[in-house]
């Protein structure tokens, strides 16, 4: 599995599930952060039509493109059929952010060759390993 720096580095498009278009959303200013780095931001919200200029979609099962990154800003619970619809698309990694755990999902993420990065903010390790 690539570390973090390799994942930040290897990594072009980053789908946020649980994307809002709220300002003052944690996953909306670590969404604009990484699109002001570079990264193509997909939102997965269907409570969204737009984020961030990107049409946003209502599962990942929707996204027409390739996905890098699984970004997950939803509650723990939620983390097992989200990494089920990451491994049906083929994303390359699932990224739980901080406070978002679920081992047996990482797991089963991990056997089938995603990366699994968990309880971390993807703004901060971006910016603390300069992996832009």
């Amino acid at each position: 599995m690539p570390s973090i720096p390799e994942l930040l580095r290897g990594a072009r498009t980053i789908a946020v599930v649980g994307l809002s278009s709220n300002r003052w959303r944690a996953s909306y200013g670590v969404s604009a952060y990484m699109q002001q780095s570079g990264y193509r931001i997909i939102p997965v919200n269907p409570g969204e039509t737009e984020v961030l200029g990107e049409k946003s979609y209502a599962r990942l099962e929707d996204v027409p493109d390739h996905i890098d990154i699984v970004n997950i800003f939803r509650r723990s619970e939620y983390v097992a059929d989200i990494v089920d619809s990451a491994i049906q698309v083929g994303a390359g990694a699932i990224w739980m952010q901080e406070d978002v755990v679920d081992e047996a999902a990482a797991e089963k993420a991990r056997k089938a060759g995603l990366a699994v990065v968990m309880d971390r903010c993807i703004l901060k390790e971006h910016h603390r390993l300069g992996a832009a």
